[in-house]
């Protein structure tokens, strides 16, 4: 007498494939809602516009880089500084998922937790680079924005800066997956972004801050990481550009950890 032997269970589809669906639908769920994309480009314009203006006499002062004009100085900072912002939104879009049913709709499928996760950081990392893309155009049509580095250098701070907010992105993640509170993940990553913002080199050379604040800045690693966006886009010595691109790495790695274990918990 034969027997017949029981089909094999299905696993589900490839992880790259998983990640590729679960990446489509969360750029669809933006698109789809008009609201996100106009308030997601709205507000670094907003900061773009009032800092190149609040600031822009800066440029006339001693300790200023000479034949610099304050846009070009500013920019690349903000392509850092929105890159972070976005970073904190991945977090809240995850915590937001688990709120409203649909991780506890993918557990129930063959789906691996890691791809949830890599899904919602590679989505997040397009819709930054949409906005990067946008202010930076924004900025040469309104402001005249005009770096010494040209296409190239500005396209290249707009990676690194695009790598800073990815690395940092997975930290967010993994604190959503955590704390899984959208209003707690909003005030942590507010109080942890606005002193590295403001205690940086970001928006004033850093030997025109007080000296307690100069302390900060020097160790700050915004600093590092505006410092080297904006030395590719003026076309000035590059320093800093592997120990930025290092430390998203390391971010990454960590953050992917913790994000998984997090994430793996029961909700």
């Amino acid at each position: 007498m034969t027997t017949l032997s029981a089909a094999p269970r299905w696993r589900g589809t490839a992880f790259g494939t998983q990640v590729l669906v679960l990446t489509q639908r969360s750029l669809r769920t933006l698109v789809n809602d008009p609201r996100m994309i106009v308030f997601s480009i709205l507000q670094p314009l907003i900061m773009l516009t009032l800092f190149s203006q609040i600031f822009a006499g800066i440029a006339n002062t001693p300790g200023f880089p000479r034949g610099v004009a304050y846009i070009d100085f500013l920019m690349p900072a903000i392509l850092v500084n929105t890159a972070m912002q976005s970073a904190l939104q991945a977090g809240v879009g995850l915590v937001t998922d688990m709120k409203n049913g649909v991780l506890a709709r993918f557990r129930s499928l063959p789906v691996q937790s890691s791809s949830v996760l890599v899904a919602r950081s590679l989505s997040d990392l397009v819709r930054t680079a949409a906005q990067l893309l946008l202010m930076m155009l924004f900025a040469v049509v309104v402001f005249g924005y005009s770096p010494a580095g040209g296409v190239v250098g500005t396209l290249a701070a707009l990676a690194l800066a695009l790598a800073v907010g990815w690395g940092l992105g997975w930290i967010f993640l993994a604190v959503a997956a955590w704390l899984r509170n959208a209003e707690l993940m909003q005030t942590v990553g507010f109080l942890a972004m606005f002193p590295l913002m403001f205690a940086s080199s970001a928006y004033v050379p850093v030997n025109s801050l007080p000296g307690w604040l100069q302390a900060i800045a020097n160790v700050n690693p915004l600093t590092f990481a505006v410092n080297a966006a904006r030395s590719l886009a003026l076309a000035q010595p590059v320093t800093g550009v592997v120990g930025a691109l290092a430390t998203s790495a390391v971010l990454a790695a960590a953050g992917w950890f913790l994000a998984v274990k997090g994430f793996r918990r029961p909700l």
